[in-house]
């Protein structure tokens, strides 16, 4: 059977209502631009817009966060266009099985365990580093030192329960969190108005300067194949750190793998999308601006640099605010993309690339209980017991690699299915998505070596998964051969 057949749109969409995989309808556009807002907005926040600032923009970081977010709504018109055609769980991993094809549909799929799984293990840690720091615990209980993290694990397990007890509970507690998490955001902002020195913008784009090269496996992949001496501030400065807040707007796609228990996903999907893009756009905008206007810039290059603006003006106190809403931040994340990866898996199941015994659906509460089981047993182990640091570069790959596929995905369906009803259109097609996967591809390759090099070998790994397993259990291959059989009779 060829590797690359596609699973038609119509099948997608209909096996979505068979008893044992149907999940229940509960999501509004509200729900889902907070679950947008949940999972973009967490350490990026509260963390990038400082650091960013002080290593390589200046003031002009507010430049920085316009071009990557104007980078991101690329990608966001075509997962909204998906999304609303293909309203079926998993994501990039489903759009991929319509247009590209089951191989590629499962690349795209363990592909994204990097953005979902392991991402979710990363910030776990985040958790309970901030959470130890708040409450004073022991080192060895929670927080980066503690082996196994029983912070990070006891927030995976909660936030697991409230996954299997049903979608509904974790809309409403993710709604409660982005609330208290805005609340957090816009405290900063208002307060820091008071504070701000016009003195402070200038220069407003520093002059460039340049930068010690980097060696080994930490090196961006474009600066070895070009030589490229790297800068601070100035454009380049501005442009690398675009490269790096780019990921602070992550989590937009999550919202994609939960169109199949959304009321009305052909209308809501490109709402929720769309919406939570440009709400945290313009939230890290005015962010940086009023950080960057408390303070001189070269004083945010810190873990805290929020914190440390505050300080700087003589309102430490507001530092405990700042902590309670990292946590919220914090906690919306793990939830959101845990959410997504048991979407996925669950989408995989019912194809059949994974044991299809995994994707039952709970009786009473409607949700893939067995696989929520066991990915938050994965992520639990992970964020407990290894020191996820270094890898939290993966997660970023992953997204990227999965922005590159459905841009591309979106061009193929437009000629192979220009028949299917689209209640959202991206506008631009072709030129749209080919300047997201070139703009993807351009991020991807500011990435560190070792980076890929991991990425390479996790794709490896899958590969083998897939033709060791998922290639023969296929259920599009085996509805495809039971159909052969009588002519080969």
């Amino acid at each position: 059977m060829s590797l690359f057949r596609t699973k038609p749109v119509e099948q997608s969409i209909r096996e979505t209502d068979e008893p044992e995989h149907r999940l229940r309808r509960n999501l509004s556009a509200l729900d889902l631009t907070a679950f947008g807002i949940g999972v973009i907005v967490g350490t990026g926040i509260f963390v990038l817009t400082g650091q960013q600032a002080a290593l390589n923009a200046g003031p002009a970081i507010v430049i920085s966060f316009v071009v990557a977010g104007t980078v991101c709504a690329l990608a966001a018109m075509c997962y909204a266009e998906f999304a609303s055609t293909v309203p079926v769980a998993g994501s990039a991993y489903t759009f991929s099985y319509a247009t590209l094809g089951e191989f590629i549909a499962w690349i795209i799929g363990w592909d994204l365990c990097l953005e979902l799984a392991l991402g979710a293990s990363v910030v776990s840690r985040g958790w309970s580093a901030y959470f130890q720091r708040l409450l004073h615990l022991p080192t060895w209980l929670a927080g980066d030192k503690a082996i196994p993290d029983w912070g990070a694990i006891f927030i995976v397990v909660v936030l697991g329960v409230v996954m299997v007890v049903g979608m509904k509970v974790s809309s409403r507690l993710t709604n409660i969190l982005v609330a208290v998490k805005l609340a957090v955001i816009l405290f900063v902002i208002g307060l820091g108005l008071f504070f701000i020195r016009s003195a402070n913008y200038t220069p407003f784009i520093p002059s460039a300067q340049s930068a010690p090269r980097t060696s080994g496996g930490n090196q961006p992949l474009v600066q070895l194949i070009a030589g490229v001496t790297p800068q601070h501030f100035g454009w380049f400065g501005i442009l690398a750190a675009a490269a790096i807040v780019f990921f602070a707007y992550i989590g937009f796609d999550v919202v994609a793998t939960t169109a199949e228990e959304t009321r009305n996903p052909q209308r809501d999907m490109p709402r929720g999308i769309i919406g939570s893009l440009a709400i945290c756009a313009l939230l890290y905008v005015l962010t940086s601006a009023v950080v960057t206007g408390m303070t001189k810039y070269t004083n945010l290059n810190t873990g805290a640099p929020l914190a440390r603006a505050f300080d700087q003006v003589g309102q430490g106190w507001a530092a405990n605010v700042i902590s309670l809403g990292a946590i919220c931040g914090i906690t919306t994340v793990i939830l959101v993309l845990m959410l997504g990866q048991t979407r996925v898996f669950f989408a995989m199941a019912r194809d059949g690339l994974l044991p299809q015994a995994v994707a039952r659906v709970h009786p009473r509460f409607g949700t893939p209980w067995v696989i929520t089981i066991i990915t938050c047993a994965v992520v639990a182990a992970l964020a407990g017991f290894i020191p996820l640091s270094e890898l939290s570069e993966l997660t970023s790959i992953g997204t990227l690699f999965a922005f590159v596929v459905v841009s591309i995905g979106v061009i193929v369906l437009r000629r192979t299915r220009p028949d299917l009803p689209r209640s959202f259109r991206a506008p631009g097609v072709p030129w749209l998505p080919a300047v997201s996967v070139a703009a993807s591809i351009w991020l991807m390759f500011n990435l560190p070596v070792q980076t890929w090099i991991r990425f390479v070998v996790w794709m490896i790994v899958g590969l083998g998964v897939y033709f060791l397993y998922g290639r023969r259990h296929s259920r599009l291959q085996r509805s495809t051969t039971a159909e052969a059989q009588p002519a080969v009779r």
